[in-house]
């Protein structure tokens, strides 16, 4: 294994990569004992790409994909992680803009896991730190689900300045926030939007909520206090996606 190597574990990592790029994947390792339909399915597809598939028992996969869940598929691959500088996002500010910015999210599975979800609502690109997140990890690009190879990540030196351009550019940033008064569904989110979360617990740095344009809640009916990131962020763009859709 090179030293830059992606590793994708798992079904979905592995067949988001060799849907986008089969030629950067380097080696798959599969484990013979598994020879339900769908591993029968993704090896045919591997074979029709030329990609060399090799036999591996479930300690060889252990190690590989480093304690990930792998479901007897590890691929080694050339990383692609798709990256976009600041600059460029602003440039492609435009009135059907929809942003999702992580503040302090350094759990790599949960940064997966909104890189997910922010696919799935068509956001433009996820704006996060440079030094409090969460890297690319397996374990996030698992959880990703592919989309960590197709939805912009934008990495920023200082969080609460690019908030402060997002919004002279006209984006609203909106944080999240357990106490504020108003609800995710007091906003108006037909123009350029951009949902701001902190991570579960700590919530947004004190700057970070400053520089917003305002503070929303998700309403909570039941006992728990707080919803896991990647489930309020969920929430959040998929009432955004509901106002464009009505």
């Amino acid at each position: 294994m090179a030293k830059n190597d992606t590793v994708l574990t798992g079904f979905h990592a592995v067949s988001a990569r060799l849907k986008k790029d089969p030629s950067t994947i380097e080696a798959v390792y599969a484990d013979p004992n598994r020879r339900d339909a769908r591993m029968k399915q993704i090896l045919e597809q591997l074979a029709k790409a030329g990609v060399r598939v090799m036999k591996a028992d479930h300690q060889r996969l252990e190690g590989l994909s480093g304690g990930i869940p792998h479901q007897g598929l590890v691929a080694l691959a050339k990383p692609i992680e798709s990256a976009m500088s600041f600059d460029d996002l602003m440039d492609a500010i435009n009135p059907k803009t929809l942003l999702l910015i992580l503040d302090g999210v350094t759990d790599p599975r949960n940064l997966g896991a909104c890189l997910r979800v922010a696919d799935a609502a068509g956001v433009q690109a996820v704006v996060v730190p440079k030094d409090r997140s969460a890297d690319l990890t397996p374990a996030a690009i698992k959880a990703s689900a592919g989309a960590s190879e197709s939805i912009p990540l934008v990495r920023v030196t200082n969080l609460a300045a690019s908030i402060v351009e997002l919004k002279d550019a006209g984006v609203e940033v909106v944080g999240t926030a357990g106490e504020a008064t108003k609800t995710i569904f007091e906003f108006n989110q037909t123009g350029p939007f951009a949902w701001v979360l902190g991570a579960e617990g700590d919530g947004l740095r004190q700057l970070t909520r400053k520089r917003c344009s305002d503070l929303a809640s998700i309403p909570m009916f039941g006992s728990v206090e707080s919803l896991n990131v990647s489930v309020a962020a969920g929430i959040c763009l998929y009432e955004t996606v509901r106002q464009r859709t009505a």
